[in-house]
């Protein structure tokens, strides 16, 4: 079994563990089994990629070490905001105020599984292994992950503040991110001990996949802002501290350094400072206490409440109405939107294509601010930006298929319907409203505002596209019957099939900006791209159950 340098670091310590009374031998052996077994585990940064394929699952590729160098990358993000002056304690808060944000987001994201693992319980307990060393293990499992993703967060700020202020600072910093990886532990736990106490482990399992939704997010969005934030580095900031602020917990971290770097030695500043000493060390000790009301309630994680699972959504049933002339369209409809809503691995590959489309039309107008006013991207005709958000419709109706309950599409050959063509409808219309309107609602909305109401006749040719797009997705993609494969089954090669879709996007976008200029050429255009819908939603799912069969895992 694999040596893991981790545990080699581990040993240094061995003594202090045997005179805490710790089976150490046993804890380290459960260790090695626990790191080996999580070499399997993909990243959620990386979950819209090909790494779960078959062909790369060997136990040898780390994957959680391979998504280390996203996590450096945005951790230089960090490094403008500790270099811009010596406000220490605004932009020393600043600095451990997203570090907390997004080592405790990866937490939730990817490493709940460490904290909310049952198989303890259920194996370990079983066997005679003494409980502090089973509960010693899972602590320092938690802790291998924690240092990794601080070290690969921090490492550009450690370095960049060793070079300009000093090895006191560079150690002081060193310190503090260790005392915050304790509070984060304990903070996290925490929360899922709450959540357990007062819901169910539906509840909770539902709160862990919107982190690791945001969590892809965040990576994404992060990125683009990366070199934006060089522009900070001069920014004059008067910080003052008031008795309410003791409740920000980045403050605290900040504290220490205006206190022993700038010499402010106020009230506030040293209360700071001893709480981030403080607060850390006793709640790990009340972490340790807590323990065995947390693995009582973890209990719950076993269970499955179907409790309020089978309530009727008045909206969807309303919009099954207005889009579903029949009432088979209608009942897939009402399908559709409930395995969007409620199949939780669909979710974590969508749902970020669908956050993302919102932001990125208004960081693509934000980079025009070196070159423009406001006033200027405002009177153009940026919000034909909109059309950025029309990118993650071929990626949605490629991912219509896969479904981690892909075993229940049986069902589609037992339902009363002749041909394919209602589950198809049914379930691409399900998607257009329930996923693509909300997008096209917020980003409508704010580029009225933005850019006036006599945008509104080209937001109306941007909505005939996308429905025209939708179903020119379909045809050409051909993705087959909706949730009736497997994840695992995804192809990597399958992602070329999305560029053509891009070029036909951008060929309708450019048509709408030459079109825009003759007014009577516009109208035609949205009679043409009207009927063309017409034609195409009504044709465009007729097709036989052969060329929709099933696809295998």
């Amino acid at each position: 079994m694999k040596n893991f340098y981790s545990l080699k670091f581990l040993d240094l310590f061995r003594g202090i563990f045997l005179k805490l009374g710790i089976d150490y031998p046993m804890m380290r052996k459960i260790l090695e089994l626990k790191l080996v077994m999580d070499q399997r585990r993909v990243p959620t940064i990386f979950n819209q990629s090909a790494m779960k394929k078959k062909g790369d699952s060997s136990a040898e590729s780390n994957h959680f070490l391979k998504s280390m160098w996203l996590y450096g990358l945005l951790g230089l993000f960090l490094i403008p905001i500790a270099l811009m002056g010596e406000n220490f304690i605004f932009q020393m808060s600043i600095v451990f105020g997203i570090f907390m944000f997004l080592a405790m987001s990866s937490m939730i994201s990817d490493f709940s599984s460490v904290l909310l693992d049952l198989r303890d319980k259920q194996i370990l307990y079983t066997k005679p292994i003494d409980r502090r060393t089973i509960g010693m293990a899972k602590t320092i499992h938690v802790t291998i992950y924690l240092f990794f993703i601080s070290f690969f967060l921090m490492a550009g700020v450690l370095v960049a503040s060793l070079m300009k202020y000093g090895v006191l600072f560079f150690f002081l910093l060193l310190v503090e991110v260790f005392l915050m990886n304790l509070f984060i532990v304990v903070l996290t736990a925490l929360l899922y001990l709450i959540i357990l106490k007062f819901f169910d482990g539906e509840k909770l399992k539902d709160m862990i996949n919107y982190f690791q939704i945001f969590l892809s997010v965040a990576m994404i969005i992060g990125y683009q802002l990366l070199i934006r934030s060089f522009e900070l580095v001069q920014l004059d900031v008067i910080f003052h501290l008031q008795w309410w602020q003791i409740l920000i917990v980045p403050l605290w971290f900040g504290a220490s350094f205006e206190w022993l770097f700038n010499g402010n030695g106020s009230i506030e500043i040293v209360l700071f400072s001893l709480m981030a000493l403080i607060v850390p060390i006793v709640s790990i000790l009340l972490y340790s206490k807590m323990m065995p009301s947390f693995e009582q309630h973890l209990q719950k994680l076993s269970t499955h409440s179907s409790k309020g699972k089978r309530k009727i959504n008045l909206w969807s049933s309303l919009f099954a109405r207005i889009v579903c002339p029949k009432r088979e369209e209608r009942t897939f409809f009402l399908f559709g939107t409930k395995m969007m809503r409620q199949e939780r691995e669909f979710k974590l590959k969508v749902y970020p294509a669908l956050a993302i489309s919102l932001f990125l039309p208004f960081i693509m107008m934000l980079s025009q601010l070196q070159f423009r006013t406001l006033e200027e991207i405002f009177s153009g005709k940026w919000y034909f930006s909109i059309y950025i958000a029309l990118l993650f419709i071929p990626q949605v109706v490629m991912m219509l298929k896969y479904s981690g309950k892909y075993k229940g599409a049986w069902i589609y050959r037992v339902s009363p319907t002749q041909t394919p063509e209602p589950i198809l409808k049914g379930i691409l219309k399900a998607f257009f409203v329930q996923l693509f309107l909300p997008i096209y609602f917020i980003l409508g909305t704010a580029f009225v505002l933005l850019f006036g109401i006599e945008i509104l006749p080209d937001l109306g040719l941007v909505f005939l596209y996308a429905c025209l797009y939708t179903m020119i997705c379909f045809k050409m993609l051909q993705p087959g019957l909706p949730f009736s494969t497997s994840f695992t089954a995804m192809q990597k090669s399958d992602g070329w099939l999305v560029i053509p879709m891009f070029l036909i996007l951008g060929g309708m976008g450019l048509l709408h900006f030459f079109a825009a200029t003759e007014g009577y050429i516009f109208l035609l255009l949205i009679v043409f791209v009207f009927f063309c819908n017409l034609l195409l939603w009504r044709k465009g799912c007729k097709v036989s159950w052969e060329s929709v069969a099933d696809q295998k895992d």
